[in-house]
């Protein structure tokens, strides 16, 4: 009974050890970089190449691609 005692306490002071040994979980910051908002998409009039508004040419409220595309004009 006495040695099941002693494991008892050496059993508790290695589990008060280990948890204030334990590293701490990161950031929910670090974890999931930041999403930026949805851009609207278009279609190339000439390929149909589906782009962000943002990177697409546009000429007579068409959208292109590129500067090829724009110059041979819509299929």
């Amino acid at each position: 009974m006495k040695y099941l005692l002693v494991f008892a306490v050496l059993g508790l002071a290695w589990a008060l050890w280990r948890n204030k040994h334990r590293t701490p979980p990161p950031s929910p910051t670090a974890r999931t970089p930041a999403k930026s908002a949805p851009q609207a998409m278009v279609a190339c009039a000439h390929c149909g190449l589906h782009l962000p508004r943002a990177e697409a040419l546009e000429h007579a409220h068409r959208h292109y691609c590129c500067a090829e595309h724009r110059s041979a004009g819509p299929r």
